[in-house]
Parts: C-alpha cells; structure tokens; sequence
C-alpha cells in the first residue's frame, strides 16, 4: 500500500493495526545518498571507527522512503498475512517552528531510484513529515507560549498604560512591552477599529492591516487592557503569505467554540509536522521483531532522523538501539554464517531471493492480504516462526560491510575481538604500486592489502604461522617504508588521538626494487580492480550501492574457502 501525505492520517489506524498484530515485521529504507566520500573504510577498522565513519558519513543524507511490511501467523491458514505499507518521507516546513531541513543528494543514488521507477514527483508533493520528539516538544511549547500571549483570560500581559492601575509586582512590569512613538498611531487606529465594531449592531468582524509579528503582540496587549471581554483575536494568513489580525465580535459560547477551533487547527497542525514519526514510535512501542538486510544504515538514519541525534560513541548507540528496538535480525548476517553461508554463495539481496527460492530452501508460508492487491503471489506451505531456534542465534547481530575478520555488530553485547596479529600496518613512497607491496612481502606467501591512502595499507598474511618473522627480515632503518604490528600501530594511533595531536605518517624515499620475473603481474590497485570486475560474473553489491574506483582501490585478493574465513562463531553456529 503506497501511503501520501494526503492518505497518511486515514492510513494511520490500518498501520497501527498491523504493526500490534504482527508476528514480525520486515523494513527498509532508501535514502537521499549513502557517502559523502568513498573509500574511507577499511577492512580491518574496529567496530568503533567504522560506526563513527559511517555516522560521518551519513550525516547529510536522509531517509526519502520507507518500506515497512508486516506479517501476521493465521493458525486457520496456517500461513503468514503480509501488509506491505510504502511511505514517501519528506521534510516539508509547516511551521516557522519546524527545522528547514537541509540534505544533500547523490547522484548515484539518485540514477539509482530512476532506474528502478522512484516517483520523484510524490516524494515532493506528497512526502510524509516527520520530527523528532525534541522539535515536537519545541512546537508544541511555541503554540502554548502564544495561545498565553493571545488569551484574554491571562493576566501576564497587560497594557503599558494600566500598570498603575494594577496590583502586578517587578515580575510582572518586566513582561511589558512599551508602545514606541513610531508605533503608536498604528496601534491606536487598530484599537479603534475593534472599537467601531463593537459599538455598531451590525458589526461582527474586522481586520488589523498586515503587520510584523512585533506589531501583532502591540496589539494584542494594548486590546487586551482596552476590551476587557467580547472579542476573540486570531492571526491569519492572505494569499500573499502576509499575516493579519482578525477580531471578531462574540459572546462567551461564541468565543469558546472559536478558541475551541483555534486549538483544533493547532493540533492538526503538529500532527502534520510530526508525520511519518508517529509509526516509528509505534514500530518501537510494539516491541516486535523487526528484520532488515544489511540495515546498519537503515538503523543509523531511523534513529538520527526521527529519534535523536546520533551518539558519539558505539556503545551508546547500542544502548539506544536496544531500548528503541529490542529484537532485530539482519537477515545478511544470517546469509554469511553457519548454518547458511555454506549454501548461499552471494548474500546480495537480489541473489539471496533467488537462492533461497530453491532447494535445499523453500519460500515461507505467507500470502498477501486482500486488501495489498497490487502484490499476487500463492503461498507455498512452510513456516519458520520468528521465536524458533533457527532465528535465535541471529538475534540482534547487524552486518557490517566490508570487514574482513568481524562480520557483524553485536547490538546486545560485546563485539567479536579476533586476534590481528598476522597483520601489519605498512608505510611506503606514494608512487609505490601493489607490486610493491607484494614484492616486499614475497617470501611470507599470499597476502591481503587493505589501502588506507596513497602512502599505507594494512597487509595481512594468509599464513598466520610466517606473522613473527615478518618484523624480523622486514623492519630495517634506512629503508623507505616502515612497518609496526597492527596492535603496535593502534597504540600509537590511540595515543596520538587522546593526545589531540595528528599522527603523522613519514614517508622516507623510495626504496630499490629488484623483482624477479614471475607470473604474477605488478599492477596498480586500479588496474586489479578493473581486471576483478571483468571477471566477475556475479552481483557484488548491494541495492544502490556504487564503488567508485577513483577515490576506493581496492586490491585482488585470493578468493578464499568459505571455511577459511578468518572470523570464528560461536560454536552453535
């Protein structure tokens, strides 16, 4: 069901009901773009540097829709109902109040979402509002604020010109605003026309001209004083976005209902501006499971754009995490661990779908309700309940791309710590190639270059049993590179930072090469990367996502067997 601005508040009670009578539900989300800049994370970041880089990253993007499908077990049917809701989000201003929000746009991403159809135009038009709960609050506040400054019934404003007159003390004389003598004349003349219609019978409405919010307030508190009662004032609004006071003549029933209105409006006003937020708040008060594929940045933008602003530091945002959704599973997780990865050769969407469409997998029991008719598909009959013991092991653990030994964040606990000691962190002249590298390291067999920059990279050894040798034979004075053990350069790293002082990385010159002939070709990481994507035949990436090979080298490696990975899971797995 697709869902507009203009069929949100309607569609809001079918939400809710779906959302408290799922099972689980399934999300995801695409976004305005994905990275400010490509080639900033490496595979052997630490969980902690790699959520602070994309939350970096991420910053000046946002959601632009939402997909979020529910799925109820019926026991007659013995199948899962699904209700897929797709929501355009945009952050339209409906109040002076609201965030301007300011996004950037990808271009990538953008060709992305034309390919596949995006209806740019409802996502202008009819984009969904969202605010977070602070600006929410904020809102609200500013209309108690001024719904006080407009009553008649207060008694925190009052006229320059009565303050003899009343018993108000020093706290009350400060929220007095004294009429200037350039202003006098118009407010006098307002206050004259409500006068005028007062005392005519057949008087029942007038208008202030157009005037700044300054004036306004003039007003409002000079009539205040001046007409102790059978007027209602309220601000409105002309075609050409001027605002203006309208008094209007009343009697106490009459002014109750208006006030009544008035509040009706305001009201309806911030749930316009709060938006699309009410369903994630009742996707977080459900408590329900909630599954996502590779949903990192669905989970990072979710909270940043209708929660709060993203914490510093990992832990924390776990932390929010669990408390906003307590039971997530990525099914990308799920695709590249035991008991499945063995099973799945690529954990990319569209061919996790296709795999699992066929043996040893079948589809799950599950239909589409009646009243999604846009989405046909019969059922097959098999079930696999979101408690069973299959799902249990995945609960919580979210993919992390491109990580070489830490598949995944672990939201409800500690994070997998595996040891690095094969893996070195490596210095080298700017002109220096992959060859380089490989020729350096020749005698230690086959190895991993993780480029950082044009001048270092993390280098791991596929035989772990050569890792205390390499800084023996390797790490001479004089020569143009240096080399630490990755533990030694996170040291220095760690320490540099808590010292708030830039650690740099000398580069001495270039050191001589002889290299032997062999068959393995020196090539630029560019021209491995180039060689890499003609031979492969298969979909490496995921839904919108572009790799930039300019700005993101990334070298050949050994493909290695699945059983060879250098991350370890838990023995039930």
């Amino acid at each position: 069901m697709e869902v507009l601005r203009k069929s949100f508040h309607e569609s809001l009670t079918l939400v809710s009901e779906a959302i408290n009578s799922a099972s689980f539900l399934a999300i995801d989300a695409e976004f305005s773009g994905l990275k400010v800049k490509w080639g900033v994370e490496n595979s052997f970041d630490t969980p902690q540097e790699r959520y602070s880089k994309l939350k970096e990253g991420s910053k000046d993007f946002i959601i632009i829709q939402f997909g979020l499908c529910t799925f109820e077990w019926d026991n007659e049917l013995e199948l899962y109902i699904a209700k897929p809701f797709n929501f355009y989000i945009f952050p339209k201003v409906w109040n002076r109040q609201c965030p301007d929000v300011r996004f950037l746009c990808q271009s990538s991403s953008i060709d992305f979402l034309t390919e596949h159809n995006f209806d740019f135009n409802k996502l202008f038009y009819e984009g969904i509002s969202y605010l977070r709960p602070h600006d929410e609050q904020k809102l609200r506040d500013h209309f108690i604020a001024r719904n006080t400054q407009d009553s008649f019934t207060s008694t925190s404003l009052t006229s320059p010109d009565s303050t003899s007159k009343t018993s108000g003390g020093s706290s009350q004389k400060a929220l007095i605003m004294k009429v200037p003598p350039e202003h006098r004349e118009f407010v006098e003349k307002a206050c004259d026309s409500i006068q005028e219609m007062l005392t005519d019978p057949e008087g029942k409405v007038t208008r202030v001209p157009p005037c700044n919010g300054y004036l306004r307030k003039l007003i409002y508190q000079t009539a205040k004083q001046r007409f102790k009662a059978g007027i209602h004032m309220e601000a409105a609004m002309n075609e050409k976005k001027e605002r203006f006071i309208v008094v209007t003549k009343v009697n106490e029933d009459e002014k109750k209902k208006l006030e009544d209105e008035k509040q009706a409006k305001e009201d309806q006003l911030i749930e316009n501006a709060v938006g699309f937020s009410q369903v994630v708040k009742m996707i977080s008060q459900s408590g329900k499971v909630m599954v996502g594929h590779n949903m990192f940045l669905d989970l990072i933008h979710t909270v940043d754009q209708f929660l709060c602003p993203l914490p510093e530091y990992l832990e924390d945002f776990k932390a929010t995490i669990s408390a906003v959704f307590p039971k997530l599973i990525d099914t990308k997780v799920m695709a590249n661990t035991q008991p499945f990865r063995d099973l799945i050769p690529s954990s990319v969407l569209a061919d996790l779908v296709k795999h699992v469409s066929q043996k040893p997998f079948e589809k799950a029991a599950a239909k589409f309700d009646e009243k999604f008719s846009c989405y046909v598909e019969k059922p097959p009959k098999v079930n696999v309940s979101p408690d069973s013991f299959l799902v249990a092991p995945f609960l919580n653990k979210i993919f992390v791309m491109r990580m070489e030994d830490i598949p995944y964040l672990n939201l409800a606990g500690p994070d997998l710590s595996p040891s690095r000691d094969h893996v070195f962190y490596l210095t080298f002249p700017s002109d220096w190639k992959q060859g380089d590298i490989l020729d350096l390291f020749s005698n230690f067999g086959f190895v991993y270059i993780s480029w950082i920059n044009s001048t270092s990279a993390f280098v791991s050894l596929a035989r772990r049993e050569n890792a205390n040798q390499v800084l023996n034979k390797l790490d001479y004075e004089g020569e143009c590179y240096t080399i630490v053990s990755y533990a030694e350069h996170t040291k220095q790293f760690e320490g540099s930072y808590e010292e708030s002082v830039e650690y740099t990385r000398q580069t001495p010159l270039k050191r001589p090469r002889q290299m032997e002939m062999s068959a393995c070709k020196t090539s630029s990481p560019l021209e491995v990367q180039a060689n890499k994507s003609k031979d492969n035949t298969s979909s490496e990436l995921e839904d919108g996502e572009i790799v930039d090979d300019e700005e993101s080298p990334e070298p050949a490696k050994k493909k290695m067997k699945k059983e060879d990975r250098a991350f370890e899971e838990p023995e039930e797995w």
